[in-house]
């Protein structure tokens, strides 16, 4: 084999592997989220206001994922990666708090893509629970 030869053969084995990388994650992001799915990624904290007071919002930054229909693809191509976790009480805020800047793993209840201009996620999950690491 000449040196042409293997140059040859290893731009193609990097094409191949690149296609193959690529088609994993994109099968990966073409499963849409269900009820009880657990969706993992970074926590952040940002500041917003509603009815004149600062609120702390929570956002959750994954891979892409396709929601349930009606929802789809939040009309993205790919499904969306930045998710906006909705606390409902000081309890789930607190809880949250502990994981901002760091990994967290939440079983999703219940999710929908972002509707109203002033939410700063693609989508939105309104139930969710921690999921402890083990």
């Amino acid at each position: 084999m000449t040196r042409s030869d293997f140059g040859k053969c290893s731009t193609l084995a990097a094409a191949v592997l690149t296609i193959l990388v690529a088609g994993a994650f994109d099968a990966q992001a073409q499963q849409a989220i269900k009820n009880g799915d657990v969706l993992t990624g970074q926590l952040n904290a940002m500041r917003s206001r509603a009815k004149g007071k600062r609120v702390n919002t929570f956002q959750l930054v994954s891979e892409p994922h396709r929601l349930p229909p009606p929802n789809g693809l939040c009309n993205l191509e790919t499904g969306p990666e930045t998710f906006q976790i909705v606390t409902n009480n000081a309890a789930q805020a607190g809880q949250l708090k502990a994981f901002i800047g760091k990994e967290i793993s939440l079983k999703v209840d219940e999710v929908a893509c972002a509707q109203e201009a002033g939410q700063l996620s693609e989508a939105v999950v309104t139930k969710w629970s921690v999921v402890p690491k083990h």
